[in-house]
């Protein structure tokens, strides 16, 4: 039985949660990408290694940590290392999946997490990479979990502080990156997004219960492809949103109020 009572950003974690499988291993930032990856480690992978890129390696997440250097980060993990441990560990190919969040994401999937506008005269300036650059460079896979509108989701990004595909085809590896990585699913609060295998541009290729393509595309600050065959994405269980509201954010932090 599907609850029916859900919103946007619980449909977008619990979604998430379903792309990390069982005994694969993740680098996560704070926030979304760990709820998510909190989610999957309660539900359905519970042997799922998660990696904060301040030295904990493997913990049994207890709640929500503030940052990546939160001691909860290490709770019953098998290693409290540092930064270089972790970040070498990703060199090794050690590593399946990165996931992140960001403030910009281009059609090749490139994020922005450092400054909008000019460098030194921004708009904005955010934190910037932390180990953000370093995950999505050499993890096998990057995944990016975001709130859909035209603000986030640009034609070409204002900084690259993770790659993506670069300018397109061959463009990571010509920079030196390991070959067969990059961006692998974009999971946002109105469809989730793979990428096309030649021209590795976005591609949209399942739309959440309740919206329509062209909400997708008018929240989409370009022209993303669109897959031949658009799936519906399945809805969040009870069992997720009970956990997701019961263990991984109590609090509501993440997912809000109802």
């Amino acid at each position: 039985m599907m609850t029916s009572a859900y919103n946007k950003i619980e449909m977008m974690i619990c979604t998430a949660a379903r792309f990390l499988e069982d005994g694969t291993t993740v680098a996560v930032g704070t926030g979304a990408p760990c709820a998510a990856a909190m989610l999957a480690q309660k539900v359905n992978a519970p042997n799922l290694v998660i990696i904060f890129e301040a030295g904990g390696l493997a913990p049994l997440l207890p709640q929500m940590p503030i940052s990546v250097g939160d001691s909860r980060t290490f709770f019953r993990g098998i290693m409290a290392a540092g930064m270089n441990e972790m970040m070498t560990t990703c060199c090794r190919g050690l590593v399946d999946y990165a996931f992140l969040g960001g403030a910009q994401i281009d059609k090749y999937g490139n994020i922005n997490s450092t400054v909008i506008g000019d460098y030194y005269k921004p708009k904005v300036r955010f934190p910037g990479s932390g180990g953000a650059n370093d995950f999505a460079s050499f993890c096998w896979q990057t995944m990016i979990i975001a709130v859909h509108n035209q603000t986030r989701f640009v034609e070409k990004v204002d900084f690259v502080t993770s790659p993506g595909y670069l300018t397109g085809p061959g463009a990571r590896e010509a920079a030196g990156l390991p070959a067969g990585t990059g961006p692998h699913k974009i999971i946002t609060d109105l469809a989730v997004m793979g990428f096309h295998p030649e021209s590795k541009e976005m591609m949209v290729e399942s739309i959440h219960q309740g919206v329509e393509l062209q909400d997708v595309l008018q929240n989409t600050g370009f022209r993303p492809i669109i897959s031949e065959s658009v799936k519906t994405t399945p809805p969040p269980s009870d069992t997720e949103l009970k956990v997701l509201r019961e263990e991984v954010d109590p609090g509501r932090y993440i997912i809000g109020r109802q």
